[in-house]
């Protein structure tokens, strides 16, 4: 986690592939000396780094950092406009539609020891999420009370940006995600950890697409899947329906 993966640079913006793992930012969840991407950035442009927007932990794959303010809040301001499109890649319990539109309001998430005066009584906000199944898998692993478990490979892209937005939309239609330690299956969850030695949470940011905030040119970043998540999904046959 100490060495960056550059997807984009220039003058304006930096891209990296986050791992699954590490933090964007400092955060009292972990230790000071933890290991973030901010950091990090810092260190390798021996200059200040501007957060536009974030992944969770737990998820892997592309975001994107400014290099000054200016660019930082015109970019801020294109996340919060929805004129920057998403694409994630998952793996979820159970075969999913072939398509579908998930409209389901969320409430906002606080935590209580980084706000604790925060209203956990805030109306639930708009929130959609299209997807589409890629692929799926049947495995001879009983699991509860039936003799195998089924998965599917899903691309969701987020119409809104709400905190956990995919995985508590997946878990509202009974599909939650793999790994997820928050709002999945634990029995699944246990399943992936002693069968195939996968121990993180199967949410991958896999591209961002958005007009340069100098240029006007269009941007379209694209991030691959980490090896282990590519020998697992090859072992599935899906091989082909992902980025590598």
């Amino acid at each position: 986690m100490s060495e960056l993966k550059i997807l984009f640079e220039d003058e304006y913006l930096v891209a990296i592939d986050k791992p699954s793992g590490l933090l964007v930012h400092p955060s009292w969840i972990a230790p000071s000396y933890t290991p973030n991407a901010v950091a990090l950035l810092k260190d390798y442009l021996q200059d200040t780094v501007y957060t536009i927007h974030r992944l969770d932990r737990a998820t892997s794959g592309v975001i994107v950092f400014a290099k000054q303010k200016q660019v930082a809040h015109d970019m801020n301001l294109a996340f919060a406009e929805r004129q920057v499109r998403k694409t994630y890649l998952c793996v979820t319990r159970g075969y999913t539609p072939e398509l579908g539109l998930i409209d389901y309001a969320l409430k906002p998430i606080f935590d209580k020891k980084a706000d604790p005066f925060a209203d956990p009584d805030k109306p639930a906000k708009d929130a959609r999420s299209e997807f589409r199944r890629l692929g799926t898998v049947e495995l001879p692993f009983p699991v509860s009370r039936y003799p195998s478990a089924r998965y599917s490979l899903v691309e969701v892209k987020p119409h809104t940006g709400r905190k956990h937005q995919i995985r508590r939309h997946m878990k509202h239609i009974f599909h939650p995600l793999v790994g997820d330690t928050a709002h999945g299956d634990g029995k699944h969850n246990r399943l992936f950890r002693e069968k195939f030695d996968l121990h993180r949470l199967l949410l991958m940011a896999t591209e961002l697409e958005f007009s340069h905030p100098v240029s006007g040119e269009a941007v379209h970043l694209h991030c691959p899947v980490d090896s282990a998540c590519d020998r697992l999904f090859t072992r599935f046959g899906w091989d082909g329906l992902y980025p590598r």
